[in-house]
């Protein structure tokens, strides 16, 4: 059976893209997707030199204000795209394209939603906005696309502290560094079929379980131990879940 086919959409170098790449190496056979497309507006995108150095066609997306929604589409069928993830693409996604993939395109905007997002929203700007408003707490928001910018139902957010003495530069690095770990779990997630968008708009079920209290990113902690605690937060799958209840089912019954 084949895996779910995966277009991922950036403008700059395409650091988040190396992290799902990566990611996806990691896991291997266990991977839930393959990323056949990276495409980007800008010729010079070090994201396409990352998708080229990993054997992944690459492919440059005429970048009027309005892209063209029929080329946009005619690209992504041309690939046989099940799934969409921009990672730090700074187009509006043509409406046709945001409509045929309801559900089924992501994206991470790096602080919390709906108070830093919206239009010119992007880069370092909402880390000097997030600074600005005095908040202690900034940190990654993955969610689902749809006409708007930084609108649709969010999937995650993890929180990341906003240190004394910072700048725009070293919160977003400290951001970027929980994107990083937190965007390719999710990215898993959905093109699993683990987490989807309901009919009604929501997401089901929640990426991280209700009794989890994840803690703000330590940046004291080394990635591994980053990632092991997104994952002993995240929902749990229905197979250990089953697991567990036959278990107390059987302790109950003794």
């Amino acid at each position: 059976m084949s895996r779910p086919r995966i277009a991922v959409l950036a403008s700059g170098g395409g650091s988040n893209l190396q992290a799902l790449i990566d990611h996806f190496q990691a896991l291997g056979d266990g991977r839930a997707a393959d990323i056949v497309l990276v495409a980007s507006n800008k010729s010079d995108a070090g994201a396409l030199g990352r998708a080229r150095a990993a054997g992944i066609p690459a492919a440059v997306i005429a970048s009027p204000r309005t892209p063209n929604g029929d080329a946009f589409l005619a690209l992504l069928e041309r690939y046989t795209i099940d799934l969409v993830v921009l990672a730090g693409y700074l187009r509006l996604v043509p409406p046709e394209v945001t409509r045929r993939y309801a559900g089924h395109m992501l994206n991470v905007h790096p602080a919390p939603l709906p108070a830093f997002g919206g239009p010119g929203m992007y880069g370092m700007r909402v880390h000097r906005a997030v600074l600005a408003s005095g908040a202690r707490m900034s940190g990654p928001t993955v969610h689902f696309v749809d006409e708007l910018y930084d609108h649709g139902a969010t999937i995650a957010h993890w929180q990341v502290p906003v240190i004394d003495g910072d700048d725009a530069h070293t919160l977003a690095d400290r951001v970027l560094r929980a994107e990083h770990l937190l965007y390719p779990r999710v990215v898993q997630a959905v093109a699993s079929g683990a987490i989807t968008l309901g009919d009604d708009g929501k997401v089901s079920p929640p990426f991280f379980r209700a009794d989890a209290h994840l803690l703000p990113l330590d940046p004291a902690l080394d990635d591994a131990s980053l990632g092991a605690l997104l994952d002993e937060a995240r929902t749990m799958p229905s197979a250990v879940s089953n697991r567990i209840a036959a278990t107390e089912t059987s302790n109950t019954v003794h």
